[in-house]
């Protein structure tokens, strides 16, 4: 029979809570909004769900508490002012990445140069293009099963897609660059365990992690950085709060970079890195 959407929230956050989930209401708003198929902000006004929208409801609800990310049941992650299709081979967008977008964006000015390495889905690319004042925007990923997200997220931006290793991509831009911004892997391999299931079950492994200590990639970054920036130019970088220490020291003894600083996320998380390449 016909259920509410209230009801219906209210019975999706009770079983997603009993499952253990940090954020049942939020999730369970998420699905009912997806199945009913409204923006989340309109859920007050929708109508009651049928009988075939009750079991497509149960249906995801049962997908989110065997594990799956609720951005795989509804195909859609949210980033800052935008959106972004994902799925199995990309990796979803963390909230906690959106501070140092926001840190990007008033550094930028109209024409810069920007290159996102690690680009993904496109996350960080198309916030800078849709809330930037008119960039020159490159991305860069080495994944082909995230190529076709990448993609399609940033058609109609005038982002450039690029599919190739960070190492020795986009040499034509060399010294020419004002801004690069890479949310790069950096678990440990040793910590598999710790990860979140539902990152380490379904988030590609090679957006997760990297090397023994989580900072192969981020040395590789401080490398291709240097290679792509011009004199002045600025580069952003995510890592976890207890590599802090590990990554200031990182960027500091490269020699390529002054001015090295870390940031806090919303959470208050060391949570990326910044510099400028020498002058």
């Amino acid at each position: 029979m016909p259920l509410g959407v209230g009801a219906a929230v209210r019975r999706a956050a009770q079983t997603l809570a009993e499952a253990g989930s940090v954020s049942p209401d939020a999730e369970a708003r998420t699905l009912v909004a997806h199945v009913a198929g409204i923006d989340p902000g309109r859920l007050p006004l929708a109508g009651a769900l049928d009988d075939a929208g009750v079991e497509a409801l149960d249906l995801a609800v049962a997908r989110r508490v065997a594990g799956e990310p609720v951005q795989h049941i509804t195909g859609v992650a949210w980033f800052r002012t935008t959106h972004l299709t994902v799925g199995p081979g990309v990796f979803v967008p963390r909230p906690e990445t959106e501070t140092m977008a926001g840190w990007c964006l008033e550094q930028v000015s109209a024409g810069n140069r920007v290159v996102e390495l690690c680009a993904g889905s496109g996350a960080i690319s198309k916030a800078l293009a849709v809330e930037g004042p008119g960039l020159d925007q490159w991305a860069l990923e080495v994944s082909p099963d995230a190529i076709p997200y990448l993609a399609a997220n940033l058609t109609g931006t005038g982002v450039r897609v690029v599919e190739g290793d960070m190492a020795d991509g986009l040499p034509e831009l060399d010294s020419s660059v004002d801004l690069v911004v890479v949310n790069p892997p950096y678990v440990p391999l040793d910590a598999w365990e710790s990860v979140p299931a539902d990152v380490r079950d379904h988030d590609p492994e090679l957006a997760v992690f990297s090397g023994a200590d989580g900072l192969d990639a981020l040395r590789v970054v401080a490398d291709v950085a240097a290679r792509l920036l011009r004199a002045g130019g600025l580069l952003a970088v995510e890592h976890a709060e207890a590599q802090h220490s590990d990554v200031l020291a990182l960027y500091a003894r490269h020699g390529s970079y002054d001015t090295v600083r870390d940031h806090r996320d919303l959470t208050g998380r060391w949570r990326f890195v910044t510099g400028r390449r020498v002058l």
